[in-house]
C-alpha cells in the first residue's frame, strides 16, 4: 500500500498526462505505481513514490510495511500502470493480468462457470498455477472478501477497472508480511487518490463475427476542500458483456460426447472415439424392456434399437461459450487532515454482479443414479396394484409393454427409461451478487520518522441464484404411476397424490408431455449464500536508529479478523429431489488474532563493491481459533555491487489456514465413476493380506458363497457406489517454503549511450514448496490404502453392504466417502525475465518509442495428493505450458499513441494421468503454441478529448480443438476456454474526456 501526502496531483497538467500515456498493456517489472520522467516503471525508479521521497515524504510499497523513503521490495514485485489498464481496453482487469506470465489459468470466468451450481460469472485470478486459494488479494494493502461462499476466492469483477491507480503483484511466500493465504504471491489494487478534475470514458466492442458485444461507461470525479485539508474521490462504472452461445459459432455447434482431439493427435490410434458423436439422453426418449431398446424414429413412429448418430441429441445446440455478465460500480477514497499530524481515510465500493446462463435441457432417467427410481434399481414399474389387480399404465405402446418383464422379482413388468425433457426448455439460471465493502481508519505521525495507522475493514459478498429446469423427483415419480379411471380418464394412480394437484405425464415420444403435467413436475433451485469480512489492523513503521550505512527501518503491528460464510440450497435440492444429489446447506466461521514484526537494516553504503547492502527479516504470529498458533517469517537481502546493478534474494516459510468450505461443508453426496472393487476374484482360500481385508468386511463372505466361491460385482454394484464429500474441522494449515533470487541491471547507470541506454532487465529465480496441502481424498487411494496397506483410517471412510438388496450383492461396495484431509504437497520452480526499453526520438514530430517483453519459463510443477500417490505434473500441460512471454512496442507523441502487444503461450500436453487410463504417453497428445496480438490506436483530438480504436486477438488466432474426455475441456466451448481466446478477433472503440 501506497500512503499519499497533502500534495496534490494535477491531473489535467499536459505533462502529467503525456506521462501517463507512455506505458502500455503489458507488466513490467516493478516496485512503482506510476510511471517516472521517461514513462519507464523499472525496479529501481519507485516512480512517484520516489519523486514524493526525493522531498522527504515517506511511503509504504507492496512487499514491505516498513514506512520509508527509499524502501524496495526484496521480492520480484511487478506493476500495471492505470495508464496500462486504460490502454488495454479490459473491461474486467483479469483480462489484463491474465497476459503476464506469472499468473495461472483462472479457475473461475466468464467462459467457465456456465455449468457450475454456483460461481457463474466470477472471474478468479491465481499466480503460478497453485490455486486462488493461495494468492492473496488486497484492495489498498487490504483484505478483501470472498466472492465464492466457503473459499477465500475474490471475484475481480468487484474491481472498478478504471478507478485503479495501479496493480501490485508480489511473487513468493509473503505470509510474514499480510498473512495466510500469501503462499504464491499478494496481488495488491491500489485506488487512485488525490484526484482533482473529471475522467469519463465510453466504449462499445464486438466481435468480427458480430456477437458478444460488450459495453462500458465509467466517470470519476474528485476535488479538494477545507483548504486543501481534504480530498474525496467518487467513481461510477457500468459494463455490460452480451455473452456468446455455442450454437452461434461454428466450431462448437456439434456435440461432441465422451471424445477429444488434438491437431497432432488422432484418436481412432488408440481406441478412442471421435467427434461427432450425439448424447443418448433424446427428446423422443430410449427405453430397455426385457434386454431390448426402443425409441421413437423423426417421424414419431416407434422402432426397436436407438443410434445415437441417428436418434441422438445435440446438446451443443443449448450450451454456452461465455455468459453474460452485468456490473454497476462504485468506489469512494477520501481522506481529511484533522490535524496536522492525524488523518481521517475512508474507502468504499459497491459492485453489483449480474450473470445468467443457458444450458441443454434436463437428462433424466429412470436408473439409481440420480434417477426417478432409485429404490428399485432404476427400474419404473408399468403397472400398478388396485385392490389387488395389476392395472396397466395406459400411456405405455403395446410393444414396450409386451417386452417387458419382471426385473425386481415383486411379480410387476418394469422398464428402464433415459429422455431429454425438452418440454421444460433450457435450463436457465440467473445469478446477482452484491459487494460492499468499506475501511475507515486513522493514520499520522508521531515523530518525523515514526507513522502510524489503525483502520476497520468491513465486506460482504450476498448472492442469490434462481434456476429452472429441473424436475420435483418425487412429483415425477407419483405423475409416472398413472392408470384410467371409471369415466375414462387417465389419472395418477396415487389418491394423495391427486388430491396435490397431480398430473399424468406421457414420456413417450418427442413433445408427448404436457404443459399442465410440466407445472406439475418442474421444480425451481434456489441459492442463497452470504460472506462475511472484518479485519481490524494497526501499525506503527518508520527509523529510530541511524545506523552507518542508513537508517534502520522497522514495521510492528497487530491485526484481528472474523470470517463468516453460509450457503442455503432448497429443499429439493437439500435433499436430492430434484434430479441430482443431495447437497447440503453450510456456515461456519473463524477468528484470527496476529502480532507481526519486520526490520530493514542497512549493512553497507557508498563503499567499493557496495554501493548499498541491507538485510531484512519479517515474522508474524496467528492464533486461529480453527488451527491454533502457526508461525511465519521470512529473511532476505539486496545487494547493490555498483549504482545501476542490484541483487536481490529471500526466503520465506508461509501457510494457508484451512477455510471455511474445508472446515465445514456438510456432507454432499456423489456417485463416483471408475473405481474398481479391490474385492473382486477373492476366495475363501486366497493368503493375500487384499483378500483377508476383504473377509473381515460384512458380506464379502456371503458374497463369496453365492457366486461360486469368488467376491464378484456386478454392474449394479458399480454403478451403485455412492458417497459423501465433505469438509473436516480437524484439518491442519497447509505450510510452504518459498525462495527467490535475482538481478536488476539498468544500462544506463554503466554509461551505455544512445537508445540502449534506456534498457532495463530483471531475472529472478522462484521456489515454491508446498506441504500438507488440503484435498479431497481419492477415492481409489482410500480403497489402496486400506486393502494394501491397511490402512484403518482409510478403512473407516469404506462401507459395504452387510446384506443382498433388491439390487446390490451382498458385500458389495456401498459408500466411499472423501472428507478433506492434509498430506499432499505441491511445487514449482522457474525464471521471470523481464526487458524494457524506452527512449525519446526525434522522427514523426518527435515522441517516445519503447518495447517490453515479459517472459517465465517454469521448470518444474507437480502434485502429489497424497503420500503415496502418483505425481500428478501440471508444468507443461495444457494451461500451464513451460514457456509463456508477453511482449509489446509502442510509440506516443502530443498527437496519437500507438502500442501492439503480443501474448505466446508455449506447446502443452494432455493430463498424464488421463492419458495414462488409455495407456498412452503423455507427449503423445499435444497443443501447439499459440500466438495472440492486440492493438489499440489513439487520437488525442484536444487537450481534454481523445478517441481511440482498438483490436483484440488481431490475427484471429483459434482456440485448439479440446473436447470432452480431455480434463482440460470446458462443456460447450470445445477447448479449455480458461486457457484459449474463444471469441477470435474483435473490435472496440470509444472516447475519454478529461477536465
Amino acid at each position: 500500500m501506497r500512503k499519499r501526502t497533502n500534495k496534490l496531483i494535477n491531473s489535467s497538467a499536459p505533462t502529467a498526462i503525456v506521462l501517463a500515456l507512455l506505458s502500455m498493456p503489458v507488466v513490467a517489472q516493478a516496485q512503482s505505481v506510476d510511471a517516472n520522467a521517461d514513462g519507464v516503471v523499472t525496479d529501481e525508479t519507485q516512480a512517484a513514490g520516489q519523486a514524493n521521497a526525493d522531498q522527504g515524504d515517506t511511503i509504504v510499497v507492496t512487499g514491505s510495511r516498513i514506512s520509508s523513503p527509499n524502501i524496495t521490495s526484496i521480492a520480484p514485485i511487478q506493476s500495471v500502470t492505470s495508464a496500462q489498464i486504460t490502454d488495454s481496453g479490459v473491461i474486467n482487469v483479469q483480462e489484463l493480468l491474465q497476459e503476464n506470465p506469472v499468473f495461472g489459468s483462472p479457475t473461475l470466468s466468464r467462459t467457465n462457470t456456465a455449468f457450475l451450481t454456483s460461481g457463474t460469472g466470477v472471474a478468479s485470478i491465481e499466480l503460478r498455477n497453485l490455486g486462488t486459494a493461495r494468492t492473496l488479494v488486497l484492495i489498498n494493502g487490504r483484505r478483501v472478501v470472498s466472492g465464492v461462499p466457503g473459499a477465500a476466492t475474490v471475484d475481480t469483477n468487484v474491481i472498478p477497472t478504471q478507478f485503479l491507480q495501479s496493480v501490485d503483484t508480489l511473487t513468493g511466500g509473503s505470509s510474514s508480511l499480510y498473512g495466510s493465504d500469501a503462499v504464491a504471491g499478494v496481488v495488491n489494487f491500489i485506488y487512485k487518490d488525490n484526484f482533482e478534475g473529471v475522467e469519463a470514458n465510453a466504449q462499445y466492442g464486438i466481435t468480427e463475427r458480430g456477437d458478444d458485444p460488450r459495453y462500458q461507461a465509467n466517470i470519476t470525479a474528485g476535488g479538494n476542500f477545507a483548504e486543501g485539508r481534504g480530498n474525496m474521490m467518487v467513481h461510477f462504472g457500468y459494463s455490460k458483456e452480451e455473452g456468446l452461445l455455442s450454437r452461434q459459432r461454428a466450431n462448437t455447434r456439434v456435440d461432441d460426447v465422451d471424445s477429444f482431439f488434438f491437431e497432432t493427435f488422432d484418436p481412432a490410434d488408440y481406441g478412442i472415439p471421435s467427434e461427432p458423436a450425439l448424447s443418448g439422453f433424446a427428446p423422443q426418449g430410449r427405453f430397455t424392456a426385457g434386454g431390448r431398446t426402443f425409441t421413437y424414429s423423426p417421424t414419431g413412429a416407434l422402432q426397436e434399437g436407438f443410434s445415437s448418430a441417428v436418434n441422438g441429441f445435440n446438446r451443443q445446440q443449448f450450451r454456452t461459450i461465455a455468459v453474460p455478465v452485468e456490473r454497476y460500480l462504485f468506489a469512494t477514497r477520501g481522506h481529511f487532515d484533522m490535524t496536522d499530524n492525524v488523518r481521517l481515510i475512508t474507502e468504499g465500493t459497491y459492485a453489483s454482479t449480474r450473470s445468467s446462463r443457458e444450458i441443454e435441457p434436463f437428462a433424466l432417467q429412470s436408473n439409481e443414479t440420480g434417477g426417478v427410481f432409485p429404490g428399485v434399481g432404476g427400474a419404473m414399474p408399468l403397472q400398478t396394484n388396485v385392490n389387488g389387480v395389476l392395472v396397466r399404465n395406459p400411456f405405455v405402446p403395446d410393444a414396450i409393454f409386451n417386452a417387458a418383464t419382471d426385473t425386481n422379482g415383486d411379480g410387476i413388468r418394469d422398464i428402464q427409461f433415459a429422455r431429454r425433457i425438452s418440454e421444460f426448455g433450457t435450463r436457465n439460471g440467473s445469478t446477482n451478487r452484491d459487494f460492499y465493502r468499506f475501511v475507515v481508519g486513522l493514520e499520522g505521525k508521531i515523530a518525523q520518522n515514526l507513522n502510524w495507522d489503525v483502520s476497520y475493514n468491513f465486506g460482504r459478498t450476498s448472492e442469490s441464484q434462481q434456476s429452472n429446469g429441473q424436475v420435483n423427483v418425487l412429483n415425477f415419480r407419483n405423475a409416472l404411476n398413472a392408470v384410467t379411471d371409471s369415466s375414462g380418464a387417465i389419472v395418477c394412480a396415487d389418491s394423495s397424490a391427486r388430491a396435490q394437484g397431480c398430473v399424468p405425464v406421457n414420456i413417450y415420444g418427442a413433445g408427448s408431455i404436457s404443459p399442465a403435467a410440466v407445472s406439475y413436475i418442474a421444480a425451481d433451485q434456489t441459492l442463497q449464500t452470504r460472506i462475511t469480512q472484518q479485519q481490524v489492523q494497526a501499525n506503527l513503521s518508520g527509523s529510530f536508529i541511524e545506523l552507518p550505512a542508513g537508517p534502520l527501518g522497522f514495521a510492528v503491528g497487530g491485526e484481528y479478523r472474523r470470517e463468516s460464510s453460509s450457503e442455503n440450497n432448497d429443499a429439493l435440492t437439500n435433499a436430492g429431489l430434484n434430479g441430482g444429489n443431495a447437497l447440503p446447506d453450510t456456515s461456519g466461521s473463524f477468528d484470527v488474532r496476529e502480532v507481526y514484526g519486520e526490520v530493514n537494516i542497512p549493512l553497507l553504503s557508498d563503499t567499493p563493491f557496495f554501493e548499498s547492502l541491507n538485510a531484512r527479516a519479517s515474522g508474524r504470529i496467528s492464533d486461529y481459533s480453527t488451527v491454533g498458533t502457526i508461525y511465519t517469517w521470512n529473511a532476505g537481502g539486496d545487494w547493490a555491487p555498483v549504482n545501476g546493478l542490484r541483487f536481490r534474494g529471500s526466503y520465506s516459510r508461509s501457510v494457508r489456514a484451512p477455510n471455511i468450505g474445508e472446515l465445514f461443508q456438510g456432507p454432499a453426496q456423489t456417485f463416483p465413476t471408475g473405481i474398481s472393487d479391490p474385492c473382486v476374484g477373492v476366495t475363501l482360500t486366497s493368503t493375500t493380506a487384499v483378500s483377508a481385508a476383504c473377509r473381515a468386511a460384512p458380506g464379502v463372505l456371503t458374497n463369496i458363497a453365492a457366486n461360486n466361491g469368488a467376491f464378484a460385482a456386478t454392474q449394479l454394484d458399480i454403478q451403485g457406489i455412492s458417497g459423501f464429500n465433505s469438509g473436516n474441522p480437524n484439518l491442519n494449515e497447509e505450510k510452504s517454503a518459498s525462495w527467490t533470487i535475482g538481478g536488476v541491471l539498468t544500462a544506463g547507470d554503466f554509461g551505455v549511450t544512445g537508445l540502449f541506454s534506456r534498457l532495463s532487465l530483471s531475472v529472478d529465480y522462484f521456489n515454491i514448496d508446498v506441504d500438507n496441502t488440503i484435498t479431497d481424498q481419492p477415492r481409489a487411494f482410500t480403497l489402496n490404502q486400506c486393502y494394501q496397506l491397511a490402512n484403518q483410517a482409510s478403512c473407516a471412510l469404506i462401507q459395504r453392504r452387510s446384506v443382498a438388496t433388491s439390487v446390490n450383492s451382498a458385500g458389495s461396495l456401498e459408500f466411499i466417502d472423501a472428507p478433506q484431509v492434509n498430506g499432499g504437497t505441491l511445487m514449482t520452480d522457474g525464471i521471470d525475465a523481464v526487458l524494457t526499453l524506452n527512449a525519446p526520438v526525434n522522427f514523426a514530430g518527435g515522441g517516445n518509442v519503447g518495447m517490453r517483453v515479459a517472459y517465465t519459463h517454469t521448470f518444474r510443477g507437480y502434485e502429489v495428493p497424497l503420500p503415496g500417490a502418483a505425481r500428478d505434473n501440471f508444468a507443461g500441460e495444457i494451461g500451464t505450458p513451460k514457456d509463456r512471454f508477453t511482449s509489446s512496442v509502442f510509440f506516443t507523441n502530443d498527437d496519437f499513441r500507438f502500442n501492439l502487444t503480443g501474448t505466446w503461450l508455449g506447446k502443452s500436453y494432455e493430463d498424464d494421468l488421463s492419458l495414462a487410463a488409455y495407456e498412452v504417453d503423455r507427449f503423445s497428445v499435444s497443443v501447439p503454441s499459440r500466438f495472440y496480438m492486440d492493438t489499440q490506436l489513439t487520437f488525442r483530438a484536444a487537450r481534454e478529448f481523445e478517441m481511440f480504436v482498438g483490436a483484440d486477438n488481431l490475427l484471429d488466432t483459434k482456440a485448439p480443438n479440446i473436447l470432452t474426455g480431455s480434463p482440460f475441456n470446458t462443456t460447450g466451448t470445445d477447448t479449455a476456454a480458461n486457457v484459449y481466446d474463444v471469441f477470435g478477433r474483435r473490435f472496440y472503440s470509444g472516447a475519454r474526456l478529461r477536465f
